[in-house]
């Protein structure tokens, strides 16, 4: 079954900090998707942008409206995702614990849209 691990922190412009601290960071991830690999368990990801760089669409009546920036103001914002592909949720949730995280992982279950 395949889990969307989706990682939430303030947002940070990674462009921006001192490279000691971007190296930190990519060097845990990397420790995480070595742990995924030598686990044989199958994954994808990506980090994200800051909300500052977000475009969204919403609907007002007939018409969609483009906005700058994320739909609502948060403390945290989503910054990466992984996909991965587990037994169950206690997998998941053990997998999720040897996840980088500054403020929270929320763990959701992907539809299967291939049935």
């Amino acid at each position: 079954m395949k889990y969307m691990l989706l990682l939430f922190e303030p947002d940070t412009d990674w462009l921006s900090v001192p490279k000691e601290q971007l190296d930190a960071e990519l060097r845990a991830h990397g420790e995480f998707c070595r742990y995924l690999d030598e686990h044989g368990i199958p994954y994808s990801g990506a980090a994200l942008r800051p909300s500052t760089a977000a475009t969204t669409l919403r609907p007002d009546g007939s018409e969609t409206i483009i906005a700058d920036g994320p739909y609502i103001e948060l403390k945290e914002n989503l910054c990466g995702y992984y996909i991965i592909d587990v037994d169950d949720l206690d997998q998941a949730l053990e997998v999720a614990r040897r996840c980088p995280i500054a403020s929270g992982i929320e763990i959701r279950p992907t539809w299967d849209t291939t049935t």
